[in-house]
């Protein structure tokens, strides 16, 4: 299995059907790491992800009798955009497996790209769901599978994005940092830069809740995950396939995990500083920059932004979990006294001038001397914190702190 001479092969294949996207130096963050910081931009793609590269790889080196038996995919995004637009672009016709909890936004962009090429069927609550009733459906149709990630097709196409950015910056490039999912780009990438510029250092990047790739190679197996954080969607995923365990564990330099919140923040201050905007998976290479800050300074550093399908009605949910990480969002269950001028008190005895309630449930029981409330803070300095926990107890203020009962948090909360 040469992945470097098919990657090579599906560089002629995607030649006039998958353009080549820009790498730019990012000044920001090239000041803030005093180094060069080098930005890969999947998320200009066609279906805004480096997704149609493996798609259109693999689809078009099927037989004229599979091609003309149709297709079978599962995906909760940009797996299914890929193959959706290269379904219309080879004229085969596709069943497109996804979860009935998919954002309408997503169906609709896959609907749109694959014209009347594409059949979509909503199936399950999660990936998984849609992945088994896809694979089953595949084989009882005698019809060809496309695999988000674990084909050599597939890995050989994404790994033509490492191509293309040895071809566009000829110094050279001391680290990449990819995102992981199910690993197929960072399989694909790493084959290329380890025949071409071994010297260069690979960091995997994936979300703290699914480390599913760090935990394999941790294991020496390919080791499935029971439970993940589907928030960074486009690269949560409970288990790595086995090609792309292979491949990366032998040429990873190191991976990191990236806390959900920590992505959050990157994806909101690439919106407000560069009019960017990314999807969770996108912006987690660049969100790891912090991590290895002290070795990267005064290298050559490429970041791979992966992809932009990114749900503007998540914004609320990415700026909360932003909030919470940056230690400026706090939640609390306040016994308040029930007499009048209770609230008044909290707010000018406790609060801060520029601290804000953004959150306020109260149950008022009459038969009680106090009634609990569920009051959400956001600060201007994580650090007045300190100040306001102190100050309740100081009030005679009965409080439990949310932020640190995950359990009750998300039963209160949500």
């Amino acid at each position: 299995m040469n992945i470097f001479k098919e990657v090579l092969a599906a560089k002629n294949q995607l030649q006039g059907v998958v353009p080549a996207t820009p790498l730019t130096e990012n000044l920001n963050l090239s000041d803030e790491f005093e180094s060069t910081i080098l930005l890969k931009r999947e998320d200009l793609q066609i279906v805004r992800s480096y997704k149609i590269r493996g798609a259109y790889n693999k689809m078009s080196s099927l037989t004229e009798q599979e091609k003309k038996q149709g297709i079978v995919c599962a995906s909760a995004g940009n797996h299914a955009q890929g193959v959706a637009y290269s379904c219309n672009l080879l004229k085969i016709m596709g069943k497109i497996y996804m979860p009935k909890t998919t954002p309408k936004q997503k169906v609709k962009q896959v609907q749109l790209f694959g014209k009347s090429y594409a059949e979509i069927v909503l199936i399950g609550d999660t990936f998984d769901d849609a992945y088994a009733k896809a694979v089953a459906d595949a084989t009882q149709s005698n019809k060809a599978f496309i695999h988000p990630f674990d084909d050599v097709k597939v890995i050989a196409g994404q790994g033509t994005v490492g191509l293309e950015i040895l071809e566009s910056f000829k110094d050279p490039i001391d680290y990449v940092f990819i995102p992981i999912g199910g690993g197929g780009l960072a399989a694909g990438l790493s084959e290329v830069f380890k025949q071409l510029s071994p010297n260069t250092k690979i960091i995997g990047i994936e979300p703290e809740g699914a480390p599913s790739m760090k935990t394999s190679i941790a294991n020496g197996k390919n080791t499935p995950l029971e439970t993940i954080d589907k928030f960074v969607d486009g690269a949560a995923v409970k288990q790595v396939g086995d090609i792309t365990f292979e491949i990366c564990s032998k040429n990873l330099d190191d991976i990191i995990l990236v806390p959900e919140g920590k992505v959050c923040t990157t994806i909101l201050r690439l919106y407000n500083e560069e009019a960017m905007v990314v999807e969770p998976a996108g912006a987690l290479a660049i969100a790891a920059l912090d991590f290895y800050k002290d070795q990267i300074k005064g290298k050559n550093i490429v970041c791979i932004v992966s992809g932009s399908n990114n749900d503007i009605e998540r914004t609320a949910e990415i700026k909360e979990r932003s909030l919470l990480y940056e230690g400026l969002m706090h939640y609390f269950m306040i016994q308040f006294p029930q007499r009048p001028g209770a609230l008044k008190e909290f707010v000018n005895d406790i609060l801060g001038p520029d601290d804000d309630i953004t959150y306020f449930q109260f149950t008022k029981k009459n038969s009680r001397e106090v009634g609990p409330a569920v009051v959400g803070l956001e600060l201007k300095n994580k650090n007045d914190i300190l100040s306001i926990k102190s100050q309740m107890t100081n009030k005679g203020f009965e409080f439990k702190y949310l932020n640190e009962k995950q359990d009750l948090f998300t039963h209160l909360i949500g």
